[in-house]
């Protein structure tokens, strides 16, 4: 049963490297869902909006990264 749970960590680790980072995106694309809902102009910014935080939290984790990486 071991060897099951280690393919599994080792199948999750393909795909996740940074919990954090991808929790990150899971909430900003729950929040920018539920804001878009309410706001008026979401067709026009919609993407924008999606983009930019995305963006925010990947510039994040890379100053993050390469602070700890020294």
């Amino acid at each position: 049963m071991s060897w099951l749970k280690s393919i599994a960590r080792e199948v999750f680790g393909l795909f996740v490297d940074d919990g954090s980072f991808a929790i990150a995106i899971l909430i900003w694309l729950a929040v920018a869902a539920g804001v878009m809902r309410w706001l008026v102009a979401a067709d026009r910014w919609g993407g924008p909006i999606l983009f930019a935080g995305l963006a925010i939290i990947l510039l994040e984790s890379v100053l993050r990264f390469s602070r700890g990486s020294r």
